[in-house]
């Protein structure tokens, strides 16, 4: 067995020591001090020696946990600049209003959430008093602090608005109610509540993340030129629940590595998720601490108030540090809950040392510290914890604050495993409440058992100091602004038409066509600098290494080596104002980057043009819900989903064969879901989403949606655009006819049967081929459509319905597109059938699809097509199926063909 006490290999004993002797006195002085005083002796002297060697400036690793305590001591706490007396009572109304809107909700059964602000309150009125830049700020005029709220958290926040005026008790009696038009959204929602909310965060996880990447996009947006906004500060507050979601902790690293000291997370550690305790053996704090420490982060952390001042004082031994640290947070919320003779028995009990202690200690002090004494609750720590982050440089810094979830709200709530699902208090509750928070509501008025708001009045002090401290740090707190921007001027029209004339003989892959039409429309001189090129390290995957050398890829640091690649016309470059943000190998991360660059037009006033392009399966299958979270911040840009298409990807596989994107995609209302057969098609929507997003939309238009656009690696043959008038048009409504059987030279007999051939994306050539095979081998006339967006078509399909249902006599596009066409119609894409089926209602004439449905498989193209019946030869025989049926064709001929092309 091996000797535990023995002296292990160390690394250190690979280099040489210059002075063995002096090493050896070093150890034999630890060991003697063990000895003598004991081993927590001999930590506390290592654990100062380290801490006086860091602030020499001695380069040594940090340990990445400390002791549970208080980072800051309560001797070097700054002074609160504020009346701390005045912003109690300001808290107290916000806490009564938040829990009595909820309250008064559940008669409607809306629910809502109380516990989350009530252990939050003072770490948003410290922020909200003292730190938090409004969007007047001086330090940052237009932009202000970001803040991502916690979306369960949102009462509080609701409540504080009511109290300076921007909300009245109607608004709050419509806390989620807002069919009415005059509601308020149950969580942080920018389409909902669009002047309040900047952030939607309620999806858990999305919000640290996405912080991280607007305090990132931040200084990309000052390094570039675009405009200073060094002195925003990125705020994001979380719960420690929400920090096992793997998004919450995927960018730590990339925060520290870019000295994202414009960036604060505070953590609110009520040690409780929604069902139970967060680490119900183990402790978040510490865990988190470790977490952060070990990513880079400075840590900050507030747990105890300065009731506790005195037991540390009396601690002499150690022996109080030593058991916070062993005590889990199970444990820590079950004292919080039980009397002074548990918490003398189970906490001090365990050690001879605090069992002394505890004779110095009276019951009512042991339930101050135990049940009430937090660091969170205590605007002295929070603004000390604020203070220390916004003025720590050199990295991001987390506050970990331990609060009592559902704290003041009585002993029904605090520290109740339930809480969460808890949605009102009872009437006496709420009186036990109006008495502790000392707040002059009398019983007269709770008429009926209904909870009264409560206001001081809107000249009461109480309110023009909450006014007076907004004003002073640059207006109210959270807002959205949408600026008055000007319309980006369109871009030359060169651009775009030099799509019009086809490639000739040239074979392009639409993917290359949108990467040269943007390398076009980066040079321009009006709106070339805002775009913003987002690209998940697959940048030469696209064709985009061209880029490299003339947009540069964005890196605060700039460029400190010398590339490999350095002696090539298309090198590798890395500067500090890079436009490029080629993000590694993640797309959440390019997600974030595309929602923090699609919203810098409310966010700064500042309009920017991201298009973020990705292998189309690992869009919209993998950052789904990021993309709704893009919708509800109301972000502009093109999603550019490349390689798409179940068949298109050789040899990859069934995981990266997209045959559903445009599915997911047509979920989301705000998305406007393209799939481009040819390269003029791609210009023309490209031009026209700059024209809707960024230009002069038409009357009732949205402005605030974005683009999603499917493009193959297959090249092939890029025809001229047809010519004739509406065209552009119809390619953004969604379908036009690309050709007739007469135009394309392929017109059989005269009479012959005839069939519509829809086609979109890629299948487009497989349909041309179909045509030709039809026409020249059983004597059918087809025509040929592109069918640039099913979605849209649907969506115009659905809006007309709707207006049929309020008495407007409307026609859907796509009755009107087919209208008088002869035949059947057979749809095709490369997508599962569900894609092209969305029309299937208002299509006059019969209707069938073929799709790529089931999972993707790894073989060439011919053959990935052949197995899912949409290549040429089968389209055709699906053709002649259509016709046989309507009695056009010999039912034969179907067979026949069957056999002769091996079906």
């Amino acid at each position: 067995m091996t000797d535990p006490h023995a002296i292990q290999p160390s690394a250190l004993d690979q280099l040489p020591d210059r002075d063995p002797e002096e090493t050896a006195e070093w150890q034999a002085s630890l060991d003697a001090v063990a000895q003598a005083a004991g081993p927590h002796r001999a930590a506390y002297l290592m654990r100062r020696t380290l801490e006086r060697a860091e602030g020499n400036g001695i380069a040594l690793p940090k340990l990445l946990e400390t002791d549970y305590v208080n980072t800051i001591p309560t001797a070097a706490e700054p002074a609160t600049p504020g009346d701390e007396a005045m912003e109690a009572r300001i808290t107290a109304w916000n806490r009564w209003n938040a829990a009595a809107m909820v309250t008064r909700g559940a008669k409607h059964g809306v629910g809502g959430h109380i516990a989350t602000f009530a252990s939050a309150a003072w770490l948003y009125e410290t922020g909200f008093n003292h730190f938090f830049q409004g969007k007047e700020s001086q330090d940052s005029p237009g932009s202000g602090d970001q803040l991502y709220i916690q979306g369960h958290a949102s009462p509080g926040i609701y409540a504080r608005a009511f109290l300076d005026g921007r909300l009245t008790e109607e608004h709050l009696d419509n806390f989620r109610q807002e069919a009415g038009g005059n509601g308020l959204p149950s969580y942080p929602h920018p389409r909902r509540l669009p002047w309040l909310w900047e952030f939607p965060t309620v999806s858990m996880g999305l919000g640290p993340l996405s912080a991280i990447y607007q305090a990132r996009f931040n200084r990309y947006l000052t390094n570039r030129g675009i405009k200073d906004v060094s002195s925003s500060h990125v705020w994001a507050f979380l719960g420690d629940g929400e920090m096992d979601e793997p998004e919450s902790t995927a960018a730590l690293a990339l925060a520290a590595r870019e000295e994202l000291d414009n960036l604060t997370f505070v953590i609110n550690c009520n040690l409780q998720r929604l069902d139970g305790p967060v680490r119900a053996n183990f402790k978040i704090v510490q865990e988190l601490e470790a977490q952060f420490r070990g990513a880079g982060w400075n840590v900050v952390k507030t747990l105890w108030g300065t009731a506790w001042d005195e037991l540390f004082q009396l601690d002499t031994t150690g022996a109080l540090v030593r058991r916070l640290r062993q005590v889990p947070d199970a444990q820590v919320q079950t004292y919080q809950t039980r009397d002074a003779a548990y918490i003398r028995q189970d906490f001090f009990g365990a050690d001879p040392a605090l069992v002394e202690m505890a004779k110095l200690l009276s019951d009512d002090k042991i339930l101050e510290c135990f049940h009430l004494s937090r660091g969170g609750h205590e605007a002295r720590k929070v603004f000390a914890a604020y203070k220390a982050a916004v003025e720590h440089k050199g990295a991001p810094t987390v506050v970990l604050a331990q609060t009592v979830k559902g704290h003041t709200l009585g002993e029904g709530f605090a520290s109740k495993n339930a809480n969460h699902q808890m949605k009102k208090l009872s009437v006496d509750e709420f009186k036990a409440m109006r008495d502790l928070l000392e707040l002059p509501i009398p019983d007269s008025r709770f008429e009926d058992g209904v909870v009264p708001y409560g206001h001081p009045g809107a000249d009461s002090p109480e309110v023009r100091y909450l006014q007076e401290r907004r004003a002073a740090l640059g207006g109210p707190a959270p807002a959205r602004r949408t600026h008055p921007l000007a319309p980006l001027p369109a871009p030359a029209d060169k651009a775009f038409a030099s799509f019009d004339k086809g490639s000739g003989t040239q074979n392009i892959a639409t993917t290359m066509a949108f990467v040269r039409l943007v390398k076009d429309l980066v040079r321009d001189k009006e709106t070339g600098r805002r775009w913003v090129p987002i690209v998940p390290d697959e940048a030469r995957t696209f064709g985009m290494e061209s880029l490299f050398p003339s947009l540069g890829i964005y890196s605060p640091k700039g460029q400190t080596y010398e590339p490999v690649d350095r002696d090539q016309l298309m090198y590798y470059k890395e500067a500090k104002n890079g436009q490029i943000l080629n993000e590694g190998i993640t797309e959440a991360g390019s997600m974030a980057d595309f929602i923090a660059a699609s919203t810098a037009y409310s966010t700064h006033g500042e309009a920017m043009i991201p298009f973020y392009i990705f292998y189309s399966m690992f869009g919209w299958q993998r950052t789904a819900d990021q993309m709704w979270q893009l919708g509800d911040q109301l972000g502009r840009g093109f999603l550019v989903g490349a390689t798409a298409g179940r068949t298109t990807l050789t040899g990859e596989g069934l995981q990266h064969a997209d045959g559903h994107s445009p599915v997911i995609a047509a979920t989301n209302p705000a998305a406007l879901s393209y799939d481009p057969a040819f390269a003029y098609e791609i210009a023309v929507i490209v031009k026209d989403g700059l024209r809707r997003m960024y230009g002069e939309a038409a009357p009732g238009e949205d402005q605030n949606v974005f683009y999603y656009l499917t493009v193959y690696n297959e090249p092939m043959p890029q025809p001229a655009k047809p010519a004739g008038p509406g065209i552009d048009e119809a390619i953004v409504k969604g379908l036009y006819r690309f050709n007739t059987a007469e135009s394309a030279g392929l017109a059989p007999v005269a009479n012959a049967p005839r069939i519509q051939l829809l086609g979109s994306g890629t299948a487009i050539h497989w349909t041309l081929k179909a045509q030709k095979l039809l026409a020249e081998e059983w004597g059918v006339a087809a025509d040929v459509w592109s069918a640039t967006s099913w979605t849209e078509l649907r969506r115009d399909a659905l809006e007309a319905d709707a207006a049929l249902l309020r008495g407007e006599e409307r026609t859907p596009y796509v009755r009107q597109a087919l209208q008088g066409a002869e035949g059947p119609v057979l749809a095709v894409s490369d997508y599962m059938r569900q894609v092209p089926d969305q029309i299937a209602q208002w299509v006059e004439q019969d209707y069938s699809s073929l799709g790529a449905d089931g999972f993707g498989l790894s073989d060439t193209r011919d053959a990935a097509r052949r197995h899912f019946g949409v290549d040429a030869e089968s389209i055709v025989v699906a053709a002649l199926a259509q016709l046989a049926r309507r009695g056009e064709v010999k039912a034969t001929a179907v067979k026949e063909a069957r056999e002769r092309y091996g079906l």
